[in-house]
């Protein structure tokens, strides 16, 4: 089974490291958001697969 994307290190990272609003932390792309983290240093892991995706997707749709 792959390992599950880190959303709460994730959040923690692009609102207290990034500053980031929440529309610009929902606008980012996992990938784009696992470049930044290697840039400032922090570990990642690999993005949602597309079923994990789509499901997530599924549960809080874009309003």
């Amino acid at each position: 089974m792959a390992e599950r994307f880190p959303w709460q290190a994730a959040m923690a990272f692009g609102f207290a490291v990034m500053r980031l609003s929440p529309q610009e932390f929902w606008a980012m792309t996992p990938r784009e958001l696992a470049a930044a983290m290697r840039a400032f240093g922090h570990g990642v892991h690999a993005p949602p697969e597309r079923g994990s995706f789509e499901e997530m997707m599924g549960r809080f749709p874009d309003g």
